[in-house]
């Protein structure tokens, strides 16, 4: 049985590790909140957005036409892989992680380029994949301008030639404790038609021309700034389950160690009192 004084030690050390999970774990909480009601605020309308791009896409002919709707043989293929910059946040970054890698496996046969939002997705992915950027710093200060220079350098890699697919993978908020790891295509954007019996017969105000150049993009930028939110508000959301069950965990330690510790205290006041006792008959004798 370790000493006195080693338990003693350790039962600091637990003390302080709970300190601090349990500060981590409101310091997520309150990110949530705020996380959360801007991705529940901004997900009905992304998401609207998306489906009328799609309904467009399928009814437009080919004249007038997106060039991001273009179906090309797959030779290359871009992954959009979105971690988080920090860890201790349970296996959020790690199931992103395996998902690019199954992905990459899929693709095995085409050529795979991997752009690597959020630093702990970067350093893993670097040692098997080609990372075409690296773009983790957009995390630190989230805004849909600086997501939508991301989108835009995605949309010019389509455009050119560079790429004939790309696709997103990311932890999709559901609550605190449920992230659902989605893989989402992002170009070439998927045409669907309208459900039977709805009129797909549209009246375009301005031009198809004009409507296809501004609101394609815009549409575009929108659903990569809607992954990113949903990782961030699910990024927190796994942080603070993590840092609850790590508190949880080092509780639990720590009053097991207590009761080590009073055990040992016992038996040495016990050993004490036997030394004096045997010591002091040693003399009447």
């Amino acid at each position: 049985m370790a000493n006195l004084k080693e338990i003693r030690n350790r039962i600091s050390s637990v003390s302080s590790t709970m300190q601090i999970t349990s500060a981590m774990k409101m310091v997520s909480a309150a990110k949530l909140k705020k996380a959360q009601d801007a991705i529940t605020a901004m997900r009905p309308y992304a998401n609207k957005l998306t489906a009328l791009l799609q309904n467009l896409s399928a009814n437009l002919d080919a004249e007038s036409g997106s060039k991001f709707a273009e179906l090309r043989p797959v030779k290359t293929v871009l992954i959009v892989a979105i971690t988080s910059n920090r860890g201790l946040c349970g296996a959020f970054n790690s199931n992103i992680i395996k998902q690019t890698k199954q992905l990459a496996e899929i693709y095995s046969d085409k050529k795979v380029s991997v752009v690597a939002i959020g630093k702990k997705g970067n350093d893993v992915l670097s040692k098997n994949l080609e990372i075409l950027s690296n773009q983790s710093t957009v995390l630190d200060k989230l805004s849909f301008e600086n997501v939508a220079e991301i989108a835009d350098m995605l949309m010019t890699s389509f455009k050119s030639g560079a790429f004939d697919k790309i696709e997103l993978v990311y932890n999709k908020f559901k609550n605190a404790a449920t992230q659902i790891v989605t893989t989402e295509q992002f170009l070439p954007i998927v045409a669907t038609a309208d459900e039977p019996g709805v009129p797909s017969d549209y009246i375009f105000e301005p031009t198809k021309e004009e409507i296809v150049k501004t609101l394609i993009p815009k549409s575009l930028k929108m659903q990569l700034y809607k992954a990113i939110r949903d990782s961030f508000a699910s990024e927190h959301g796994a942080r603070m389950t993590a840092m609850h069950k790590a508190t949880d965990n080092a509780t639990e330690l720590r009053d097991q160690l207590k009761l080590t510790y009073n055990k040992a205290r016992q038996a040495a006041i016990t050993n004490e009192i036997l030394e004096i006792v045997g010591g002091a008959e040693a003399l009447n004798s």
